[in-house]
């Protein structure tokens, strides 16, 4: 018998095909896959929608009218041959019974589309290299306007593309970039230098043509709380924030990167999660080969099959008014590996500018929901109007992009097993009464009416009218505005009216005075952040350093170093003396030229910094004298060479060594130094452990030349 080519072929398809259902489950139904999920407190699961109205769901955002969009990222882990088959789905609940029932394709042929925010009746879309407006102009359901506003974004890796578009209480959009290396042209902006993204996640404002690098890099989840702080996922760390804005950053060009410390794991239970499902064939035996090369390579290192996050995914902020009250503010995130979402609550802590994430008391040894379905896949969540949480399951047999796997362990792995299906999942208590359609039509209504909807107790209604106006900008309502911030008894509309006031270019010095007073640190920290605009605001700036809330006293160090002239040098030298020992507050007050230059250093020495080497103050002291010395300025290096030989630091050998190698380090890396200048500086520095004396004399020498 003569065997074919196509024949032998066959046969290997069979085979491992045979091989992998031998190896892995099959898929459940959505009403055996719902039966199956587990969760720790009085909550259920409903169904919204399935294959095949979605499939391979990765966001879902509901626009102004309650217009559910649905992201399909059909073409995951496909070869680029087939690239190109994402869509965007409009969902209609027809008959009001809580279950999408129509399915319309409002764009399709998307490549590795991943999110989506309503703006201006149309959809912005992520789907890399792009960020894309996409509208419907003639009421037919399908976009027939495109508008690609930002290009040039990486897109080699589906887990780490531009996505999670969130609009921000401040009226930025944000997003994460996962730190990828891109070249951003704005379109409307053709003129304008590229942005080099690289290292950094991704802000825009579409009603000012602005757009800039923001802290980062998140991957795939990204929640921001009512106060504007962001938290981002990144598969193994489920949880971090953003404490440092990038800009603080990069206003100080010489600020070294051991003090460039922007974001913070605040998860106090990392990096383990609480698994229902099997361990996978091909995941244990991957592991199981990495730890036997680590262990023969006497490798301090073990990796973990199960029980530990590795796919995190999805991190969404609940802002709605449907479950108990101890759930508002929560965060939720899915581990795509795990096959289940996990639930963090934030504390505030007294003594850093960061939160912490906590588990509930329910939770400690099980997650908020979890299965045994290894299929189950929560890819992403999201709140709709009706204040309910919504789960986007992609619903696959393998979910990991198969370039992290040995290839003969693909051979037993269906990569496409499951792309025709897709499952949404609306999570309510246990006693939630019979589900009730809501139809918002804020398109259509007032902008009095808009005012009225920030107060709305479901954060979806009172963002959505935020953004709303800033898209209308109808100054009629500033009045309203106006008295909603002074009269509000609730912070966080008085915060929204601040913002639809900054909007709209309506915000005024008093205003921000106001709001720098007000009785929660939540506005008091945004207030600190818009006193920036306002020279009269900087006294009052000043006094925030003595802020109770040590978050708002830290914007408050950041804030001031926007005030490049020497008056808010005094304040800059009071936080250190309150906060110093922090390295967040020292990075804040090193990131302004402020506060890293020979003025400060002056007043510190008039406040008795100096009389004691305590460790902080050493760091402090060095990183400052590093900064000067990248500079390469040669008045301020003799001026610090000055401060040097004072008595206070001069008897003092450990401030007088922390300066000296500070300015060396920091003259090694200066542009334009010479590899004869390094290397001279380099004898000078190891000259200085024994006689910090004859090095000064030397560097004075040196660059008196």
């Amino acid at each position: 018998m003569t065997i074919t080519k196509q024949s032998l072929i066959l046969f290997i398809i069979i085979l491992v095909s045979c091989k992998s259902e031998s190896l892995y489950e099959g898929p459940l139904s959505p009403e055996e896959a719902i039966k199956t999920f587990q969760f720790a407190d009085n909550f259920k699961a409903e169904l919204f929608a399935s294959e095949p109205l979605v499939i391979d769901p990765v966001a879902m955002q509901y626009d102004a009218d309650g217009n559910a969009y649905v992201v399909g990222m059909l073409d995951a882990y496909k070869p680029d041959t087939v690239k190109g088959k994402g869509k965007i789905v409009l969902l209609k609940d027809t008959d009001g019974d809580g279950k999408a029932d129509a399915s319309t394709v409002f764009v399709d042929s998307l490549r590795e589309a991943t999110s989506i925010l309503p703006w201006k009746g149309g959809l912005l879309v992520c789907a890399a290299p792009n960020i894309t407006y996409y509208k419907d102009t003639d009421g037919d359901g399908r976009s027939d306007l495109k508008e690609i506003l930002f290009t040039g974004f990486f897109n080699k890796n589906e887990e780490a593309q531009i996505t999670n578009l969130r609009f921000g209480v401040d009226n930025w959009i944000y997003a994460n970039n996962a730190g990828q290396a891109g070249e951003i042209n704005f379109s409307r902006k053709p003129d304008a230098p590229r942005l080099n993204v690289q290292g950094a996640d991704f802000r825009f404002r579409l009603d000012r043509n602005q757009f800039e690098r923001s802290t980062g890099p998140g991957q795939f989840g990204l929640a921001i709380d009512d106060w504007g702080h962001r938290f981002f996922t990144a598969n193994s760390l489920h949880i971090r924030e953003a404490v440092v804005p990038m800009r603080y950053l990069e206003r100080n060009p010489f600020l070294p990167a051991s003090a460039k410390s922007s974001n913070q794991n605040i998860s106090d239970h990392d990096p383990l999660m609480n698994q229902l499902s099997e361990t996978p064939f091909w995941r244990q035996e991957r592991t199981d080969r990495r730890n036997k090369n680590y262990q023969e390579n006497n490798l301090d290192r073990v990796e973990y099959a199960r029980d530990h996050f590795t796919g995190a995914s999805g991190g969404t902020y609940y802002g709605g008014d449907k479950f108990p009250t101890a759930y508002y503010g929560n965060i939720f995130t899915g581990d795509v590996a795990g096959n289940l979402v996990h639930r963090d609550i934030l504390s505030v802590l007294d003594s850093v500018p960061f939160m912490v994430a906590k588990r509930g008391a329910s939770e400690k040894d099980k997650e908020f929901m979890a299965t045994k379905d290894s299929w189950f896949r929560p890819a992403n969540l999201s709140v709709g109007p009706d204040g309910y949480l919504y789960l986007m399951d992609m619903y696959r047999q393998h979910i990991e992009t198969p370039m992290s796997i040995p290839e003969d362990l693909q051979e037993t792995m269906d990569f496409d097993a499951g792309d025709a299906y897709g499952r949404i999942y609306r999570i309510v208590p246990k006693d939630a009464a019979p589900y009730k359609a809501v139809n918002p039509n804020l398109t259509n209504v007032s902008s009095s009416d808009l005012v009225k909807a920030l107060t709305h107790e479901n954060r979806w209604w009172s963002r959505t009218a935020q953004r709303l106006l800033l898209e209308r900008q109808d100054k009629s309502v500033l009045l309203e505005v106006s008295a909603l911030f002074a009269e509000s008894e609730n912070p966080r509309h008085r915060l929204h009216a601040l913002y639809v006031l900054e909007g709209m270019d309506a915000l005024d010095a008093p205003t921000v005075k106001t709001a720098m007073k007000d009785p929660a640190p939540g506005v008091r920290e945004n207030a600190a952040i818009l006193a920036e605009r306002f020279p009269d605001c900087l006294p009052q700036l000043e006094e925030m350093i003595n802020d109770a809330s040590t978050r708002v006293a830290f914007q408050a160090t950041l804030s001031l170093g926007q005030f490049n002239d020497n008056t808010a040098i005094p304040a800059l030298a009071k936080a250190l003396a309150l906060h110093g020992e922090s390295a967040w507050f020292r990075t804040a007050v090193l990131s302004s030229e402020a506060g890293s230059g020979i003025d400060l250093l002056q007043t510190l020495g008039e406040h008795s910094f100096f009389q004691d080497a305590a460790s902080w103050k050493l760091k402090f002291f060095e990183t400052c004298s590093h900064i000067i010395g990248a500079r390469n300025n040669k008045g301020q290096i003799f001026d610090l060479l000055s401060i040097l030989t004072q008595p206070s630091i001069a008897n003092t050998p450990k401030f007088q060594s922390a300066g000296i190698g500070g300015l060396i380090k920091g003259l090694e890396n200066a542009e334009g130094s010479e590899d004869a200048l390094k290397e001279k500086l380099k004898t000078i520095g190891s000259e200085a452990e024994s006689n910090s004396a004859k090095a000064i004399k030397e560097l004075k020498k040196l660059y008196a030349e």
